[in-house]
């Protein structure tokens, strides 16, 4: 800087700020959101005018039992089932997988005031004793937070796994006769975290980890399986007196999680160099079971291809005639012939379904299984969904899990999903839904500390609304112990603390249980052919998340989508305009970004209102809510709390959420991810500035109860008469919701 320009630029900075003075503008000030501590406090929680849990129907079961019939889920008298709901898993300290008996009536309360009718018992096939893990230091030196294992059904103390510590079992029976009795559905899950021991009879038990890949075709697991499955859903609950198949409140049941033998092809897990002592490169399977394998795929090559094909392959392989066909790794896949390639892609997938089948008949037949069946979920968005799908199509349910910038993936995260329409999770998920299957998203989050995840709740619940999808399960609650719990956000996922998911989840339910958000006019379908299908195997990831060249990515922001048909004549998808804003065939969704920057999300009905997103750069705004905020980034939802349309109702809720970290958390050094995690109490950042109510009737006086963080009210607010409506000022105190009166 010149000297001059040190002397003159204060002279003409105080110049400008009595010209703005004089024009009747205030001088900008620097933002500062004002951080304020919150914490979750659910054993200070009561019922209040706020809940949601109006929307549950208790009993659970009380419809009968759950069907898949016509692409929806139903209850035997019609009814039809929608689940809004958790996983529950215990990792963080503090926490429990299976809460004790006070813990549990205290969390299923808390659970149906928040909205949620159903839940996913998570991790039961771990054992029953727990111990804290420091993680690691990853690549870029970013250090985890401490976690403990959760603690399951299985009984630590014995040579195998085939016995259930009797305290826990206890302790799950009651828990799931107090979310029955408040109308809490439940998914049960069999195979998750087991690991097996030698007296298990399972060979190589310490080098399977959970069985990834395994599962499918080691029989000595598959038999184990079988055992687990009969051990807990053959027993019978001592608080409902009913076996846990028989028993109307389960809503499904999940065969394995994440796991997937095309999966491991397709990303290079099936080296067969797994063996103690030596290095560990991601994900494989050991020698013995390569070989395993291998002898299989030669067996089903005899059954289905003819001598000269299979001379054919050996030949392209490089062995001799009378050798087996070796199994090929990825970096084959592009020179492979059709042959070759379409015949191992074919022999997987027929392992996955005959799998399945035995299951399913296991399941049905020996044991009784009423609920619907899920076999497992596509999970993995940068590998092809169909081939997997090719296996699963014949459940109950197809299932699909979703994260927004999972901390595990390293590279620039923590961005706005409202500024990528085109990559956003609605892409992802769509692009497994069938037509005539229900659909469910099992797991979803956009983990903490993302400075962005106010976006999430309302986005996908609308969204899910809008694609008429079935069971939404965010990953992850976990109930705590009342002497145990401290005031921050303890992992990624944990949601029970994060002061704006808590917020959003009765708002979320009222969007997706209570269909706030109409299902789209029109379906889209498209179709694939079976060469289409296994092809997408060989395509790189560029081609995420649809592997399907001219798919809209747009479209499922505009119309319902959903797969009409796999192994049949391929048939693309309708391709919607790409103007701005993207507009649903409804009319009450509209999501708007200029060239990857301001993203906002609006939604626009007669029961919920929502601005998502840039709201301050934009001025977005609804029929009867408009916002002039200075805090950058937020998500303000008003949902009717009677039913009535928000200009006729007497109670609302309003949200008002954006940043939240814990206290003392620091960044890496690209913003990625958290370098210090922090600790209690957790922080807010309080939304500031002032709402405009429109277009409501009648009123004579509105007054805004802000609601601290065991939803007790706070100093009310009056809102003041405007010329075209009311305004509220909101920010003075650290809140994320409001309890709304209108007094006409």
């Amino acid at each position: 800087m010149k000297w001059w320009s040190a002397l003159v630029a204060p002279a003409m900075l105080v110049g400008t700020v009595q010209a703005q003075e004089m024009a009747g503008n205030p001088p900008q000030k620097e933002y500062d959101p004002g951080w304020a501590p919150f914490v979750i406090d659910h054993f200070a929680r009561r019922d209040s005018a706020a809940d949601a849990r109006f929307l549950l129907d208790a009993p659970a079961g009380k419809h009968g039992f759950v069907r898949a019939r016509e692409g929806h889920l139903y209850f035997d008298d019609g009814t039809r089932l929608k689940c809004w709901g958790v996983n529950l898993t215990g990792w963080t300290p503090g926490s429990e997988e299976i809460p004790a008996h006070e813990e549990a009536d205290i969390f299923a309360a808390e659970l149906a005031r928040l909205g949620v009718n159903c839940v996913r018992l998570h991790f039961l096939d771990m054992p029953d004793r727990t111990h804290l893990i420091e993680k690691e230091r990853g690549p870029t030196g970013d250090l985890e937070p401490v976690v403990q294992m959760p603690r399951g059904l299985i009984e630590s103390d014995r040579p195998d796994t085939g016995h259930f510590d009797a305290e826990q079992l206890d302790r799950l029976d009651y828990f799931f006769s107090r979310l029955k009795a408040k109308g809490i559905y439940v998914n049960i899950n069999l195979l998750v975290g087991h690991t097996w021991k030698p007296g298990d009879d399972v060979p190589q038990a310490d080098l399977l980890w959970v069985a990834k890949g395994y599962a499918y075709f080691v029989p000595e697991l598959i038999a184990r399986q079988k055992e687990y499955a009969r051990k807990l859903l053959d027993h019978r609950n001592a608080y409902t007196g009913l076996r846990y198949a028989d028993d109307p409140a389960v809503s499904t049941v999940e065969i394995v999680n994440e796991n997937s033998l095309l999966e491991f092809w397709i990303r290079n897990w099936l080296r067969g160099e797994r063996e103690a002592g030596k290095p560990r490169h991601q994900l494989d399977i050991t020698p013995r079971y390569h070989a395993l394998l291998t002898a299989n795929y030669n067996d089903w090559l005899a059954a289905h291809r003819t001598p000269a094909e299979i001379d054919a392959m050996r030949q392209e392989a490089g062995v001799a005639s009378g050798a087996p066909v070796p199994l090929m790794r990825r970096q084959q896949f592009g020179a492979a012939s059709k042959l070759r390639f379409h015949s191992e892609a074919q022999f997987l997938t027929d392992v996955e379904r005959g799998f399945f089948a035995d299951m399913h008949d296991f399941l049905r037949e020996a044991l009784g299984v009423k609920a619907p069946i899920v076999d497992t979920a596509d999970h993995s968005y940068f590998i092809p969904g169909q081939p997997l799908l090719r296996s699963t199509q014949h459940a109950d349910v197809i299932d699909a899990h979703v994260y927004w910038q999972h901390p595990a993936i390293f590279g620039k995260r923590n961005t706005p999903m409202v500024n990528d329409p085109e990559g956003s999770i609605l892409q992802r998920l769509s692009r497994t839904a069938m037509a005539g299957k229900p659909f469910a998203v099992s797991e979803a989050n956009e983990p903490f500390p993302h400075e962005y995840d106010a976006e999430f709740i309302p986005i996908l619940a609308s969204y899910a609304a809008f694609q008429d999808w079935d069971e939404i399960f965010f990953y992850t609650f976990e109930t705590k112990k009342k002497d145990g719990w401290k005031g921050l956000v303890g992992d990624h996922f944990d949601m029970t603390q994060h002061p704006t998911k808590i917020a959003q989840l009765p708002v979320g339910a009222m969007i997706f249980l209570r269909g706030d958000v109409a299902a789209a006019k029109r379906t889209v379908t498209r179709s694939y052919s079976t060469d289409q299908v296994i092809e997408q195997m060989r395509m790189p990831m560029s081609a995420m998340p649809a592997f399907t060249p001219g798919y809209p990515p747009l479209l499922p922001l505009v119309h319902e989508t959903r797969i009409a048909c796999l192994d049949c004549e391929a048939k693309a998808a309708a391709t919607p305009g790409r103007t701005m804003p993207i507009v649903s065939d409804t009319g009450e969704l509209r999501w708007s970004v200029d060239d990857g920057r301001d993203g906002v999300v609006t939604v626009d009905t007669q029961r919920t209102q929502a601005l998502v997103g840039h709201v301050r750069q934009t001025g977005a705004r609804t029929t009867n809510l408009t916002a002039d905020i200075a805090t950058p980034f937020a998500a303000i939802t008003l949902s009717s709390l009677d039913g009535k349309p928000i200009d006729h109702s007497d109670r609302l809720l309003l949200t008002t959420t954006a940043r939240v970290k814990n206290s003392g958390m620091t960044w890496n050094a690209r913003r990625s991810v958290s370098r210090e995690w922090g600790s209690a109490p957790s922080m807010i950042e309080p939304v500031a500035g002032w709402l405009q109510f429109r277009d409501l009737v009648g009123v004579v006086d509105i007054t805004a109860t802000p609601l601290d963080g065991a939803s007790q009210p706070m100093a009310p607010i009056k809102a003041r008469l405007l010329e075209n409506g009311w305004e509220l000022p909101i920010g003075e105190q650290a809140t994320t919701s409001y309890l709304i009166r209108v007094y006409r």
